[in-house]
């Protein structure tokens, strides 16, 4: 505690002056002369009555105007220091914070000794040292707290990170929620296919168990179910002559559309009961003749036949707006004057064909080539004018009648717009496809022709002709005269065998020559040279590209008969 305010402490004397405004003690130094005149009576304080307590009343002089020993300067007379603002002390009222005055009143004042005068007023009761220690506790305002409104910059640094650490959590779960859906999507969608897969399967009678393959009827019956349009179509070459047939058949059960490509020499029972071929029923029994034929070949319903010359076949296709078609080989300008000239037609991937173009590569058959190869261009040509016809069946009715070609009487232009429109539709979605019909040497259906083509395509039921006693001869004419071919055919149809054309080589040969592939038609051969004027030494032993027994050249030493 300050030595000021610890009276007897020391040789100095002190006084009480007042109270500061939290209600402790002031005391002041006494002057050393009156301290000298006042005594000591330790005994004095039983002499005062009650326990009022007047430290100026030994002295009766009022307390001079208060000092300020901390400033030094003269403060206003005590009688107006009131620091409660209680208002008692006016008029030079002495202070009494504690009500000691009221409780010796009536009392005489009793002098007091200088060292009395130092002593400490007795402590306040428990209420007012609450009441004091309530005042004297610092006041806290809510500015002071700055942290509650304005965070320091680690604590935005922990929001921030608590902020980062929920939205990843957040994102991580929305992830996972992603991912279980795609799941979920996925597996759904596999379903789905696999049902209609099998469904398909089913529907078409592909299944394994429950197909027409393994049932006990068949697959010709499954297949003969099967609602099917075929329209038979022969290409007639009005330059470089010969024909080229192919059957445009629409599975309407199946919505799948294809090409039957049909060889020249597949065998046909003509009007009169012999075996011809395909080539030369067309040209002998026309197309309703050729109908039936191919009806009764293949075990078909043919509704139809589109004659497509040559001139028409390009207009076709300028008409559609060219076509595109992986060619496989060059084919050379006709109307080219000079060798070496760039050719027509060059070949790779999607080249696009003119109609001109078209004809050209739909045509063409290299020296020496099988008219098979020549067939399955035209089959590529007639996929690609169906993949730029228009699906419109009335569209698809304009451009045929904008060709003003002179139709068969049992397909009109309507009818053949409507059906060509309904394969168009097939060819652009994929479900398109061109078949070769496999034939034999002789022309007659091969195992596999029945099994796939013609019962699975076609839904038919192959009926080769019975091959007779008759000896089918290819004719293949390299005597550089046209109608040596039409010469040779009579005589050979007079001699009792069936002919067959060969075509035209690319060039010309001096001697004629007669082939045959097994020894047992050796002596057919023989006599085939001698019904045509042959000399015996034109017989050979060698391979038969054609479907024939005998195979035979016309070279230009070949001589007609006068008949």
């Amino acid at each position: 505690m300050n030595d000021r305010y610890d009276p007897g402490y020391g040789d100095d004397q002190y006084e009480l002056v007042g109270y500061d405004e939290y209600g402790r003690p002031v005391y002041r130094q006494v002057p050393a002369q009156q301290t000298q005149q006042q005594t000591y009576d330790p005994y004095a304080q039983q002499q005062q009555q009650g326990y009022g307590y007047d430290p100026y009343a030994t002295t009766g002089q009022q307390p001079p105007a208060g000092y300020d020993y901390g400033t030094g300067q003269q403060q206003p007379a005590y009688g107006s220091y009131d620091p409660y603002g209680s208002g008692q002390h006016q008029g030079g009222a002495p202070h009494d914070p504690y009500g000691q005055a009221a409780a010796g009143a009536g009392t005489v004042q009793q002098p007091r000794v200088a060292e009395q005068t130092a002593h400490i007023p007795q402590q306040a009761s428990p209420a007012d040292e609450e009441e004091v220690r309530d005042r004297d506790r610092p006041e806290y305002h809510t500015e002071q707290f700055a942290f509650v409104e304005e965070p320091d910059d680690n604590s935005e640094d922990v929001i921030d990170w608590l902020k980062f650490t929920e939205n990843r959590t957040e994102r991580r779960e929305e992830a996972r929620r992603r991912a279980r859906s795609r799941i979920v999507a996925l597996v759904v969608v596999l379903a789905l296919a696999a049902v209609g897969g099998v469904g398909y399967l089913w529907y078409a009678g592909k299944l394994p168990g429950l197909s027409s393959d393994d049932s006990a009827t068949g697959t010709a019956t499954a297949a003969g179910a099967q609602k099917r349009d075929v329209i038979v179509v022969h290409l007639h070459d009005t330059k470089g002559g010969g024909t080229a047939t192919a059957l445009l058949v629409d599975n309407t059960t199946t919505k799948r559309g294809t090409t039957v490509l049909l060889p020249n020499s597949l065998a046909l029972t003509s009007d009169d009961g012999t075996t011809t071929t395909l080539a030369k029923s067309v040209e002998d029994d026309g197309s309703d003749g050729t109908r039936d034929a191919l009806d009764t070949v293949l075990g078909t319903d043919i509704q139809g036949t589109w004659r497509l010359d040559t001139p028409y076949l390009q207009n076709l296709v300028d008409l559609v707006g060219n076509i595109d078609v992986d060619t496989d080989t060059d084919v050379p300008d006709p109307g080219a004057k000079k060798k070496g000239a760039a050719p027509l037609v060059n070949q790779g991937k999607a080249q696009t064909l003119s109609g001109k173009m078209a004809v050209a590569y739909a045509t063409y058959r290299a020296p020496g080539e099988a008219q098979n190869a020549q067939l399955e261009r035209f089959g590529q040509v007639l996929q690609g004018v169906l993949r730029k016809m228009s699906s419109d069946p009335q569209a698809a009715t304009t451009t045929i009648q904008t060709l003003a070609q002179i139709l068969d009487p049992s397909l009109t232009d309507k009818d053949l717009g409507t059906f060509l429109a309904g394969l168009s539709d097939l060819a652009k979605g994929g479900d398109y496809r061109t078949d070769l019909l496999p034939v034999r040497t002789d022309g007659t259906l091969s195992a596999q022709a029945s099994e796939g083509v013609v019962e699975n395509v076609l839904g038919g039921t192959a009926k080769s002709p019975d091959k007779d006693a008759a000896v089918s001869v290819s004719v293949q004419n390299a005597s550089g005269v046209k109608d040596n071919t039409e010469k040779a055919r009579v005589v050979l149809l007079n001699g009792g065998f069936t002919f067959l054309e060969g075509g035209t080589p690319g060039s010309a040969q001096a001697t004629s020559k007669v082939t045959y592939a097994d020894v047992a038609d050796k002596a057919d051969a023989a006599e085939v040279a001698k019904t045509l004027g042959l000399p015996e030494s034109s017989v050979t032993k060698g391979r038969i590209s054609a479907g024939a027994d005998v195979a035979v050249v016309l070279g230009q030493d070949y001589e007609p008969s006068s008949d």
